[in-house]
């Protein structure tokens, strides 16, 4: 089995690092890893490889060792390094070929393998393949602790942070949930050993596995790839790894959770005309109008007015499910076409209404579920996966079905048709849900030999369609949902933004431990917040308070608000929407949590974004409703210790100043009284 192993002791040499060898250039100890890993990883020895797979019988040692071998690299813009590395077997016809990627400010390292059958016959199968496989040294006195999270599964602890010791002998196994890459488990994790650390990162929009191992003395042996993959390869045919990323730091495991912030916000979150997406407020009707079921022209036109006539920043108008030909029910999906009953103008007068007050446009859309009785149920049923019968803890009704991205025509009728919707009706921000487990489609009639090949196209289908989206539209923003949070890996992430992180929503508590444990990984996502009746049952906050407001703060936040009601306090919302436009443009600083996760409404949970470069920061603290502890006194990070700091206090109105060097060694004292937030921004003043 290929594996990598440092060599000379680097690991060991990293651990000394510590805070004190980072450099105002950026990682330069680390970056120096980077470079002799990928040098080591990269190079003509295949027993060094960090992936690997059979091939019938044989090792991918052994395949590839007898392979002829060439490689090619070039530079690509932003300072990276990419390496291709093409393995030709004349005996199986089976070209393996590997894309490496190495980043020269941030000590970042990422791969893609791809199988293609050159030969005029099946290739052997293919199994035990291991898009990520090394050897990590860890020293045996060094405390290991495996940093990892839940994912999504709607509910009030999603994105919960967990930790682990990894001590000798000790195994730890981890997969996503019926298919969707966050369903249920986080594909995200950061490994630290004293002041040293590597996070691993699987890019699977699909059904992933991962596995950490100790030997019982230095060895972690990592490894990852997508679940159940055992296919062999027709002529022409071709299959793909998950994107596998390594990062080193040197530090606290939140030193790496920042490193990886900072690397996310450089080179993973989607830029738009060279923009990254700022601070915004949206608003939709969903709840006021049972999603677009019962919305029209005239009552979304008239939505819009009154957040602009109320001189509420509205940056988007959301338009929600619904708005295409159905049933009455929302749900039914597979007809995309505007439904010119409720919409006889289509979308484009509400669009061109709103592009004319300065406002762009979100629509939704879900084009990979199908209903019984819909325009593809019909008319394409050949593009069309049904399930196996649910086992009962799956996302899917048996009557629903699945747009196969994975068919070629499909894909291109797919890519065609919602471009050409995006076009005709002035759409700004294309949203694409996802409210169902596609693992029991993917697998239902797969032969023995083949199993994991349809899940295997249908991925690449997928990231395809949205290139195609983006390819056709340069200027569009992509909203990933998946039932909420449900698709938040890597890959999809590259291409997308998650403006509702998690469908349990605006009940405060909850809230505030998504955005604890989401933001150590997520640099960008959005939330929701609710004032006023629902028409969807979903909790509702009737008044208008700050405790409430700030538990749902995110970079971008969604409110659903009924404007119908002219007795709501529209100062108030004013006065909020102005303090999260202020907060929501440090969300992509760095992160600090500064108590520990909790759900308990018997806690304070707080935490800290900084942005040292421009020298602002925001702490938000909230005491919980049973808490009986008034004060609580956080120490802060990231600060200049020679600086000095103006605070200001939203809870009380208050301002002050402290040293950078207080601040941390003695910590930010709050006051509070039960169920009550504070916001306090923290802006570093210039030497005189």
């Amino acid at each position: 089995m290929a594996m990598v192993r440092f060599l000379l002791g680097l690991s060991l040499a990293l651990g000394l690092l510590a805070d004190a060898t980072r450099v105002e250039a950026g990682y330069e100890n680390e970056l120096n890893i980077a470079q002799q890993w990928f040098d080591a990883g990269f190079g003509e020895d295949v027993s060094k490889l960090p992936f690997s797979f059979k091939l019938g019988e044989e090792s991918s040692a052994t395949v590839l060792g007898r392979a002829k071998r060439s490689s090619e690299d070039k530079q690509l813009e932003g300072g990276r390094t990419e390496r291709t590395i093409v393995w030709a077997d004349e005996t199986t016809g089976l070209e393996t070929r590997v894309v490496v990627v190495k980043y020269s400010d941030y000590p970042n390292i990422e791969w893609t393998v791809r199988f293609t059958n050159k030969g005029d016959k099946d290739t052997p199968v293919l199994s035990a393949i291991e898009g990520l496989d090394i050897h990590q040294t860890v020293p045996t006195n060094a405390q290991t602790i495996l940093h990892h999270m839940k994912g999504s599964y709607v509910a009030q602890n999603d994105f919960e942070p967990y930790e682990m010791g990894l001590t000798q002998r000790t195994s730890a196994t981890f997969r996503s949930f019926g298919g969707r890459g966050t369903n249920g488990c986080w594909p995200y994790f950061n490994v630290n050993w004293g002041n040293t650390g590597l996070i691993v990162a699987i890019g699977w929009p699909g059904q992933w596995n991962a596995s950490f191992d100790r030997d019982g003395t230095t060895g972690l042996a990592i490894r990852a790839g997508q679940e159940n993959a055992n296919f062999k390869l027709t002529p022409g045919e071709t299959a793909r790894t998950p994107l596998m990323v390594l990062q080193w730091y040197a530090g606290d495991w939140v030193d790496g959770q920042n490193a990886w912030r900072r690397w996310m916000v450089a080179h993973n979150v989607p830029r738009v005309d060279g923009k990254l997406p700022g601070q915004q407020l949206l608003a939709n009707s969903s709840h006021q109008f049972a999603e677009m079921i019962n919305a029209n022209e005239e009552n979304q036109k008239q939505m819009i007015d009154r957040y602009l006539e109320e001189k509420l920043p509205l940056a988007y108008w959301w338009m929600d499910a619904g708005w295409y030909v159905n049933d009455g029910n929302w749900v039914t999906t597979g007809t995309w076409e505007v439904d010119k009953k409720r919409f006889p103008n289509g979308l484009r007068a509400i669009t061109d209404h709103a592009h004319s007050k300065g406002v762009k446009a979100i629509v939704w859309f879900e084009p990979e579920r199908v209903a019984a009785g819909t325009w593809l149920d019909k008319e394409r049923p050949q593009w069309l996966l049904s399930p196996l019968p649910n086992p009962g803890d799956q996302s899917y009704l048996d009557g629903w079905k699945l747009l196969n991205l994975g068919n070629p025509e499909a894909l291109d009728w797919a890519i065609k048709h919602i471009s050409g919707l995006i076009e005709s009706e002035g759409i700004d921000l294309y949203r694409q849900d996802f409210n169902m487990d596609p693992l029991m489609y993917w697998r239902n009639g797969e032969a023995e030999d083949r199993q994991g090949i349809t899940e295997n196209h249908y991925v690449e289908g997928y990231l395809a369609y949205w290139d195609g989206l983006l390819a056709n539209h340069p200027h569009l923003r992509i909203d990933t949902c998946s039932s909420g949070g449900r698709r938040l890996d890597l890959e999809t992430l590259r291409r997308s933004v998650p403006l509702i992180r998690s469908d349990y929503l605006f009940e405060p508590i909850g809230q505030q431990g998504h955005t604890h444990g989401i933001s150590s990984w997520l640099p960008y996502y959005g939330n929701g917040t609710l004032v006023g009746k629902s028409a969807i049952g979903q909790n509702t906050t009737e008044g208008i308070n700050e405790y409430d407001f700030r538990s749902h703060v995110a970079n971008s936040l969604t409110a659903a608000w009924d404007m119908r009601d002219k007795t709501l306090d529209y100062d108030k919302l004013r006065e909020l929407s102005a303090e999260h436009a202020r907060i929501g443009e440090l969300y992509m600083g760095d992160y600090y949590p500064l108590t520990r996760h909790s759900i308990s409404s018997k806690d304070w949970i707080a935490w800290e974004f900084n942005n040292p470069e421009t020298g602002k920061g925001v702490v938000q603290a909230f005491r919980r409703e049973e808490n009986t502890q008034p004060t609580q006194t956080f120490r802060l990070r990231g600060l200049d210790p020679a600086a000095q700091y103006e605070i200001e206090s939203q809870g009380s109105d208050k301002s002050w100043t402290e040293s950078g060097a207080v601040l941390m060694d003695q910590g930010l004292e709050v006051k509070l009284k039960p169920r009550t937030a504070d916001v306090l921004f923290l802006t570093k003043q210039a030497a005189k």
